[in-house]
């Protein structure tokens, strides 16, 4: 691990996290990211009453911070976000994407516009980030980093949710896609992917399926936010790894009970 300064050739690295004003794992990579010394833009589309609560926390406990609303399926507010983030700190040195939707709904009543949708905010949302965040980057002589965030179920998808994880599954192959493509720009640009297992469940699901989740495990537990970020900031750091997608699932990806 290298240290910031070093790596980002300035001590107090600026880091855009999307989808980061809900109280979901988003909001808690922002926090441990500024927790680390990086100065954050608080994205979020719905939930900005929420981001703005999050910078004025982060910016309290000294950390810069500003929140910034935008719908990410549109490409003309994915560059009002960016030039927010370049005019408030001057660069960009990480993204991590964590902006998604996720909505439940039997195959017989998935429509055009549900499929449409996840695509545009899970798929080209990000897509859009990565390519406008790395003009910034290419720009940079220290480069950047980015993250996006995933799913390990893509590889053993469960019923009800056919519009989302067509979408998640593009996301490997998009950073993959990514890494190559802002590598040829500036080859200090590094983009990796985090999918997590079963983090913060939802509050409304029922116990048995709760502890079924939890039991498909390895490690027989449900994860956190907090191992959600360590991997986020191990693969912002680590300036010899890029392409890859890291499980955080508690081997939920490899194990078939």
């Amino acid at each position: 691990m290298t240290d910031l300064a070093q790596l980002f050739g300035t001590p107090e690295p600026v880091a855009l996290v999307t989808g980061s004003g809900a109280p979901r794992v988003g909001n808690h990579v922002a926090r441990a990211l500024g927790a680390r010394g990086y100065r954050l833009v608080i994205h979020a589309n719905t939930s900005l009453d929420e981001a703005r609560t999050t910078a004025d926390e982060l910016q309290r406990r000294g950390a810069g911070a500003i929140a910034v609303q935008a719908n990410l399926a549109e490409e003309g507010e994915v560059e009002q976000l960016i030039a927010a983030a370049v005019e408030q700190f001057g660069r960009i040195d990480a993204l991590v994407n964590c902006a998604a939707i996720w909505e439940s709904k039997p195959l017989d009543d998935v429509r055009a516009d549900d499929v449409r949708r996840h695509f545009e905010i899970n798929t080209l949302g990000t897509f859009l980030c990565c390519q406008h965040v790395g003009r910034v980057m290419a720009a940079q002589s220290t480069g950047g980093a980015i993250v996006n965030l995933g799913d390990w179920a893509i590889v053993r998808p469960y019923a009800n949710y056919a519009a989302y994880f067509p979408s998640k599954g593009a996301i490997p192959t998009l950073t993959r896609t990514l890494a190559v493509e802002l590598a040829a720009r500036n080859a200090n640009i590094r983009v990796n992917c985090v999918s997590p297992g079963p983090v913060m469940l939802p509050a409304s699901l029922p116990e048995a399926e709760r502890r079924a989740a939890i039991e498909a495990t390895l490690v027989k537990r449900e994860g956190s936010p907090a191992n959600v970020a360590d991997a986020v900031i191990f693969l912002l750091e680590n300036d010899f790894i890029t392409g890859v997608t890291l499980p955080v699932d508690g081997g939920r990806s490899v194990y078939a009970p």
